[in-house]
């Protein structure tokens, strides 16, 4: 998915050029601008469900499947609302977009809704998958997901009209099949997911009530994702809105890897904390923490190194500033996905206020900050590191919040967790800029680099990001998938 992803990603820039393509996103991004709406309930439904999961309740199960759809469907009619009023007006009088683009933008902004709409609706189908730990599902959809993909840019290229508005069509379809073959997977396959009329006010009230903690952090998030891509457009125009957009695009690619290695183990760490295996628990967190900072770091750090020559092997005609927005954006990944096992610990506790409070109000920080920056003549790229240093803090702060709800120690953490990532971070910067030293500038060369980069991670992140019995797990598996090939 990675591979298809990063391709489409440079056949529809290709396709639509620079201009549209900044246009799609920053149009599609008002809408997005609306979703901490919902982010919220998906964590709380993905919560509870999960919980459930530990304590054994069908019954149970049911009502918060049921609820969920309720309050989804509810939320759903709040962002219709907001995106054709408030949204709206923004699109029109607030975003630089030139005026012969008008009307393709119009029919991208409306796809844009029914698109978050039908999204919207599918997550807690999503959310029992995750819960039930049925990877492969994800997997097989998520093939077949590519494969549409590609078909869209197939259609692309075939058919002659307004490539912006095809596009914008054809987006949505494909979300809307992708969605209809995971709602139909979980009706066949979990009974929790067949709706029957269910009217719990305290089960509604409960849900809602960790939601609106959630929302809280969601809307910091939205702020400092679409926040950011407003301040760009606004500043600079589409043009620079495209160079984020590709930096986006390769990081979505990237994180695809830690967020599915995430949905494999999130739920592990509710269910121990149901059950109360506290001590479980927090190994989980340790190993989720640095299989997470591994996976990154292993395509993070030569694709930082290399970001100019692979960008351009991947895009030809790179937009201004897309190099610098890249290299920082992921950097800020490394930073705060890792933590991100963390999250999920305090949302199963059920307490989340004081963790989404603080951290929201953090990151909410990264807009005003970034504009005043802008607003005294900083360049595109030092909204993002506004970004990283607003993200650093936050994360610190992050730690000891969770420390405290989950009584974990900082001690254990630092040394299991922190420690050893940072130590592998360390060593593997050797590498490139050992073999830098020895190699040209050429191409060839350059691609010696990633290639010795890519490797040298790999081993260190083996050998000094995993401990013994980690190391003897692994080598186990994989020397059986190898007699089973044989």
């Amino acid at each position: 998915m990675m591979c298809i992803s990063l391709y489409t990603s440079r056949v529809v820039l290709q396709t639509l050029g620079v201009e549209d393509y900044g246009i799609y996103n920053v149009v599609g991004g008002v809408v997005v601008m609306f979703s901490f709406l919902n982010d919220g309930m998906t964590v709380s439904t993905l919560r509870f469900l999960t919980f459930e999961l530990g304590r054994g309740d069908a019954k149970r199960l049911n009502e918060i499947f049921v609820t969920s759809l309720h309050v989804h469907l509810i939320i759903s009619a709040i962002i219709v609302f907001l995106s054709e009023t408030v949204g709206l007006w923004f699109m029109l009088n607030e975003l630089v977009i030139p005026a012969e683009r008008h009307v393709a933008a119009m029919w991208c902004y409306q796809l844009s809704i029914f698109t978050a709409v039908v999204s919207i609706m599918s997550y807690p189908y999503n959310a029992a998958i995750v819960a039930h730990e049925k990877m492969s599902a994800f997997a097989y959809i998520s093939i077949l997901d590519a494969i549409l993909k590609l078909l869209l840019v197939y259609l692309l290229l075939v058919f002659d009209m307004d490539r912006l508005i095809l596009y914008a069509v054809l987006f949505a379809c494909e979300k809307l099949l992708i969605r209809m073959v995971y709602n139909l997977y979980c009706t066949r396959h979990f009974e929790e997911c067949h709706y029957r009329w269910v009217h719990n006010k305290a089960l509604f009230r409960q849900m809602s009530t960790f939601a609106g903690w959630s929302m809280w952090g969601n809307l910091a998030a939205v702020g400092f994702t679409e926040g950011l891509n407003f301040l760009l457009n606004i500043f600079f125009g589409p043009i620079v809105n495209a160079a984020r957009a590709v930096a986006i695009q390769v990081q979505g690619a990237v994180s695809q890897l830690a967020r599915n290695f995430q949905m494999a183990i999130n739920p592990q760490i509710t269910k121990t904390y149901a059950s109360g295996q506290r001590d479980e628990m927090h190994t989980l967190i340790f190993r989720g923490t640095r299989f997470t900072f591994c996976l990154l770091l292993l395509l993070c750090l030569p694709i930082f190194v290399e970001a100019p020559m692979l960008l351009e092997l991947w895009l030809k005609d790179v937009p201004e500033h897309s190099v610098m927005f890249l290299r920082l954006i992921l950097i800020v990944m490394l930073v705060d996905h890792s933590t991100n096992p963390l999250a999920i610990a305090v949302n199963s506790t059920g307490n989340n206020k004081k963790y989404e409070f603080v951290n929201g109000t953090i990151m909410l920080m990264t807009v005003p900050v970034a504009y005043c920056v802008l607003h005294e003549g900083g360049a595109p790229w030092s909204v993002f590191a506004v970004y990283l240093i607003v993200a650093f803090i936050a994360s610190i702060v992050r730690f000891f919040i969770a420390a405290s709800l989950i009584n974990l120690s900082v001690k254990a953490y630092l040394s299991k967790a922190i420690g050893r990532c940072l130590l592998v971070l360390l060593l593997s910067c050797v590498a490139p800029i050992a073999i830098s030293q020895l190699v040209g500038t050429g191409i060839i060369d350059k691609l010696i680099i990633f290639a010795v980069t890519f490797a040298f991670t790999g081993i260190m992140c083996f050998v000094v990001g995993l401990d013994q019995e980690e190391r003897v797990m692994i080598l186990s598996k994989l020397t059986k998938k190898k007699r089973l090939t044989n």
